[in-house]
Order: C-alpha cells, then sequence, then structure tokens
C-alpha cells in the first residue's frame, strides 16, 4: 500500500508510520482468510510451483496461507521494513522460505520474474498518472507473456480516501483500460470487506493475463465475469 506524489522517501515515511501505529490486525485491508485472493492465484498459477508475488503485502496472511496451501516459491513486495519484518517473524522459521522484498513498486527492480503477480489494495492509491505509469513498467518487467496478475481495488461505491490518503476507485472497465492493451481481462469478481472496524468496502478484483505481442493473445478463451 503505497503512494504519495512526494516521492519514495514521503511515501515511506507514511507507510512506516502507519504500521508503527498500528497492529496488522487492526488495518482497515486486513483479512484473516484472504479467500478470494487464493481463489483467484489459483485460477492463475499452474501448480504450487510458479513463481508468485505479493505486491504491497505487508504483513498481509495471504503468505501464510499460500505457503499452508503448499506454495513453494514466494515474494513478498513492500515499501514499508515493518511490515514485512512483521509478517516475517509471524512465520517463523518458516518465513525464511520467503523472499522479502524492500520497494516501492514504482521503480522497482525485479530480481526475476513472476508467474502470478497479486496486489490488493495498492494500485487505487496511485492518483498521480506518472505513478501509475512506473507501476505499470515494474509490472511489465516482472509478468512475462502468458504470465497473470490480480489486482484489487476499491470499486465505483468504496472508500474515497484511506490511511489518510485519497484514492482512485475503479470498475472492471476501468481497471483493464489503465494496465492497457497488453493485459487482457480473464475474471472479474467483486467482493464487500468488512473492514475491522465494522465498515463495509466494496473491492473490485480483476485477472489479467499478459499478452504475447507477437503472437497476439492466448489461445484459451477468457471468462470474463
Amino acid at each position: 500500500m503505497t503512494s504519495d506524489p512526494g516521492g519514495g522517501r514521503r511515501v515511506r515515511a507514511h507507510w512506516e508510520r502507519v504500521w508503527t501505529a498500528c497492529g496488522p490486525e487492526a488495518m482497515s485491508w486486513f483479512q484473516a482468510e484472504p479467500e478470494l485472493s487464493l481463489e483467484l492465484i489459483r485460477g492463475a498459477s499452474k501448480g504450487t510451483s510458479g513463481r508468485i508475488i505479493d505486491v504491497g503485502g505487508g504483513a498481509s496472511r495471504l503468505v501464510d496461507v499460500l505457503f499452508d496451501s503448499g506454495y513453494s516459491n514466494i515474494s513478498v513486495l513492500d515499501v514499508s521494513r515493518t511490515a514485512l519484518s512483521i509478517a516475517r517473524e509471524r512465520l517463523g522459521g518458516h518465513g525464511q522460505d520467503i523472499e522479502w522484498l524492500c520497494g516501492d513498486v514504482r521503480s522497482f527492480a525485479p530480481p526475476h520474474t513472476f508467474d502470478v503477480w497479486h496486489d490488493r489494495a495498492v494500485f487505487h492509491f496511485l492518483r498521480d498518472p506518472a505513478d501509475r505509469i512506473g507501476y505499470r513498467g515494474t509490472l511489465g518487467r516482472a509478468v512475462p507473456p502468458g504470465g497473470n496478475a490480480v489486482l484489487a481495488t476499491f470499486g465505483p461505491e468504496g472508500p474515497e480516501r484511506c490511511s489518510g490518503l485519497p484514492v482512485v476507485r475503479y470498475d472492471a472497465a476501468s481497471l483493464s483500460a489503465e494496465l492497457g492493451e497488453m493485459w487482457e481481462l480473464v475474471e472479474t469478481r467483486e467482493e464487500t470487506h468488512r473492514t475491522p472496524s465494522g465498515v463495509d468496502q466494496q473491492f473490485i478484483y480483476g485477472r489479467f493475463r499478459r499478452i504475447d505481442a507477437d503472437h497476439g493473445r492466448p489461445s484459451e478463451p477468457s471468462e470474463r465475469g
């Protein structure tokens, strides 16, 4: 969950303050059981040996669920070292089996490519078009043709602000348009997320497949939701 027009250092400082002030279970986006994310990742991955990156994963429980489900190549990217340390300590000895990456998604240089990119509640913080360009650049370097990206943002009826920052709300069509023609929308889902404080938030999920520029769209038919 990263962005702010003021640049990388302000982004990092903002999210370090957020994670220092609140425990993971108090965060508005907290999910004890990230079931929809896991379902979409399962639909996107080819078995449990593929590389998966949770972008803005912070202290999310998704890494625990993926590990417990048998996935063996898991990476977590977040701008906050505090958030990453919380998750790593929670996993105990299993933490050494996860690739922990600290960086700003807008300018991050992936150490290798991934089969599945997962982002729940990062993209909607990117209000500046330049930030979205940076995000797409990182996404394009991280996921090769045939790979998948699962993105979840606040929907049209979702909140206008989160963690002290304004956000951009999307529907499936506008999210697809932001990613561009190199990403085919495979399926969409909607989720009503109940925050720890009891507030309902609308999320829109999209699963996208990276198109091979030389050979066009994959032959596998899409399943638009």
